[in-house]
């Protein structure tokens, strides 16, 4: 297990084995007939992929103060786990339109295959962005006087209100509220929302149930899906049996998702053995490019899968470094950096970078304030977004000051952020194809955010 995959996800990881993982809402909801939603139309395809790091990762040695002013003061306040400024200067950004005040930033040097990425105009880097109910306020947060996302700098539950906008337990995630409403513009509903990571409430509707996948394509239902101790019939009569009508409910439900499995086993697995072969080289001895991999592999079959609109996830865990900071966080920025270079070079040589974004997200930031050889839980972070439709080489949003307990932190560095998940989910949402009328319906927090800000124009 990764580290900060918290154990309950293990239930649900191995009803992953059946090809299809899905929690207690979507389970309820097929049972009551609901039916996928029509609120949306798509004449073409687009995908969009999350990129989670599990743990919290560790954003001021992500994207690093460069500036002379601010890297002083970053290296002042993490003197035990700064990164040399002679380092970054091969990975300073250039944006298209300078930052205010001669604010700079480079990408950590691990980073630097995602460089010419930004440069092209086909990267951006989102700051300062978090968990939030509400646009808050450092006086309002000190006060407690607006609702605040709960168990703030708790790994679970934020990794939920990230995913769910709701704390651990959430029934649905908002990647899999978007694919509610596409699940109708697809031929095979099943994979509009697909995992290469196992499990997440990230990926689940309240309709939709999440299509689990292995680095290596679906998932055989008890890893025998078209012999049966190596008889096709014997693989046929046991498709038969399992779905067959049952005299309860719960005994239907399992009957109609066993045999989706087979069936759409079998469609996943005749497509991809047909599939175009990528040349991009993914990097070897890496989990998140094998997952990233088999995303692109899938991606490259989506015409003869019937998909119209797709979404996945797919992860890195490892990210909890409260020490050995200096030693292991370059090892995973490097595994994210090439993944994700790797990733977009395969859906350029596709011919499908313009209709594939891929972009990072995290349990919360850490710290400014070095604890030891590490740093502990903080809040706001820095993300970016990747691919052909991107409007990059660029930042969105405000520089935070670096400081303790500044204006823009509550206290160690640990940022308030300023642009919320809703904001971020929104702006993506929105190009995906998610109308203004159906957006509270995917973010139930957007309406407290005045309409103009709902969409950051990254993309």
């Amino acid at each position: 297990m990764e580290p900060n995959r918290p154990s309950r996800r293990t239930f649900l990881k191995d009803s992953a084995a059946l090809g299809v993982a899905a929690t207690a809402a979507p389970f309820l909801g097929t049972l009551a007939d609901i039916g996928a939603a029509a609120a949306a139309t798509a004449t073409d395809y687009k995908a969009l992929v999350c990129v989670f790091m599990f743990g919290g990762n560790d954003h001021a040695n992500t994207l690093v103060p460069y500036d002379t002013a601010n890297y002083n003061l970053y290296n002042s306040l993490r003197s035990t786990i700064a990164l040399d400024r002679a380092d970054l200067a091969a990975t300073a950004l250039t944006p298209a339109t300078p930052l205010a005040g001669g604010v700079q930033y480079a990408l950590a040097p691990a980073m630097a295959r995602l460089l010419p990425v930004f440069n092209a105009g086909k990267m951006a880097a989102i700051l300062n962005v978090g968990t939030l109910i509400q646009p808050t306020t450092k006086a309002q947060y000190l006060a407690r006087s607006v609702p605040l996302p709960p168990k703030l700098f708790s790994h679970n539950d934020q990794q939920s209100f990230w995913q769910a906008s709701n704390a651990e337990g959430a029934r649905s995630g908002w990647g899999g509220r978007m694919a509610d409403l596409f699940l109708v513009q697809n031929s095979s509903p099943a994979l509009t929302a697909i995992n290469a990571a196992g499990n997440a409430v990230f990926l689940t509707g309240r309709t939709a149930s999440q299509y689990a996948v292995s680095t290596n394509g679906p998932v055989a239902l008890n890893n025998n899906s078209t012999t049966l101790f190596g008889s096709a019939a014997g693989a046929a009569a046991l498709q038969a049996l399992v779905g067959a009508n049952q005299p309860n409910l719960l005994g239907n439900e399992l009957a109609r998702t066993s045999s989706r499995a087979l069936s759409t086993y079998n469609q996943v697995s005749t497509a991809l053995a047909a599939a175009p072969t990528i040349a991009t080289a993914f990097p070897t001895g890496n989990t998140l490019a094998d997952q990233l991999r088999i995303v692109a592999r899938l991606i490259s079959v989506s015409q003869e899968l019937g998909a119209k609109r797709q979404i996945f996830f797919v992860s890195l865990g490892g990210f909890d470094l409260h020490s050995g900071l200096v030693a292991t966080h370059p090892v995973l920025l490097g595994r994210v950096a090439d993944a994700m270079r790797a990733f977009y070079d395969a859906t350029v040589e596709l011919g499908v970078a313009n209709r594939v974004t891929a972009f990072t997200a995290s349990d919360f930031g850490r710290t400014l304030l070095s604890n030891s050889s590490g740093s502990d839980h903080g809040w706001g972070s820095m993300h970016f977004v990747v691919g052909g439709a991107v409007n990059g080489r660029n930042f969105y949003g405000r520089p935070p000051v670096v400081a303790d307990n500044g204006p823009d932190d509550v206290g160690q560095g640990r940022l308030l952020p300023a642009i919320s998940v809703d904001q971020y989910a929104a702006t993506m949402a929105s190009w995906f194809g998610v109308s203004a009328a159906d957006m509270a319906s995917v973010l139930p927090f957007i309406g407290n955010y005045p309409a103009a800000s709902r969409n950051l124009g990254f993309i």
